[in-house]
């Protein structure tokens, strides 16, 4: 299997493994359901603010003041369906889009750990550990996450949840930020050794036969030209090498400063030493009778 360390500009995404016969149609799109899968992984695991503060408020309630709600004659109806197992500890929102009923302290830790627990399965930290992430493994996050969703709001949330809309794919991600880094799967290119891996052909073709063969693959979107080209040395190879020098200049410095020649009177440095001695007047002292 041929090893596929994925990169998206200088930064390390994932590890996949592919076999060397695989049509490139299909290995962009892999790579690019992988990409996206951890992304919507990433956006629900900012769930901590459910279990700080509560569900979504309707989006007409937004912003508003208890004051404004009251005079306008608004209702939550939703989160008085959505109550939390255990009941619900009053935590305010200060900025506004939660109704402020969190879970108590056993629910909260519920949601935490299987947030960190999805998290490390789809860490960028697994390409240093040598694990490649599967699409598979991306489901499991998920589904881990809902169903911790689905322990601490057995009633479900309410239908403009931005985590209900991620787990139900509805989710309106245009005009933001986190829309600009998803990429279609028909718009994918993966880009290797400054070449782009044309979709028609197989991997193959561009890596040859050897089946345990190691690349650094760039995805990117139709139409960004070619991504740049990987520098020559690493980032921390380049930080030791710096760090060499630095040491090397220091070392020279101090040479220069200790320009000391006392030591030139020193026996070992007289250089007609080897003459007397074979003269045999080696140590001949002078001194008044």
């Amino acid at each position: 299997m041929v090893l596929l360390h994925v990169k998206r500009g200088d930064e390390s995404q994932f590890l996949l493994q592919a076999p060397g016969s695989a049509e490139l149609e299909e290995l962009t799109a892999q790579v690019a359901r992988v990409y996206n899968g951890r992304l919507k992984a990433h956006r629900i695991c900012k769930m901590e603010e459910l279990a700080e503060h509560g569900i979504f408020l309707p989006p007409n309630m937004q912003g508003l003041t208890d004051e404004q709600i009251e005079e306008l004659k608004l209702k939550d109806e939703w989160g008085e369906k959505c109550i939390p197992s255990g009941g619900s500890v009053f935590k305010k929102d200060d900025i506004g889009r939660r109704n402020g009923q969190a879970p108590n302290e056993k629910m909260k830790q519920v949601l935490k750990k299987t947030i960190e627990e999805a998290k490390a399965i789809i860490s960028k930290k697994q390409v240093e550990a040598s694990v490649c992430v599967t699409m598979e493994m991306v489901k499991d996050a998920l589904d881990q996450l809902r169903g911790a969703v689905m322990i601490v709001y057995p009633m479900g949330l309410p239908p403009y949840d931005p985590i209900r809309m991620e787990f139900e794919n509805k989710e309106d991600l245009s005009g933001t930020q986190a829309g600009l880094s998803v990429i279609k799967e028909s718009e994918a290119q993966l880009w290797w050794a400054a070449k782009e891996l044309r979709r028609t052909k197989k991997l193959s073709d561009y890596v040859g036969k050897n089946e345990k063969t190691k690349i650094i693959v760039k995805l990117q979107q139709r139409g960004q030209g070619a991504p740049a080209r990987e520098p020559i040395i690493s980032s921390e190879e380049q930080k030791q090498l710096m760090l060499y020098y630095h040491r090397r200049q220091e070392e020279l410095k101090k040479l220069e400063e200790n320009d000391d020649d006392t030591c030139l009177n020193s026996p070992w440095a007289d250089n007609t030493a080897l003459k007397r001695q074979f003269h045999g007047v080696k140590d001949i002292k002078w001194r008044p009778r």
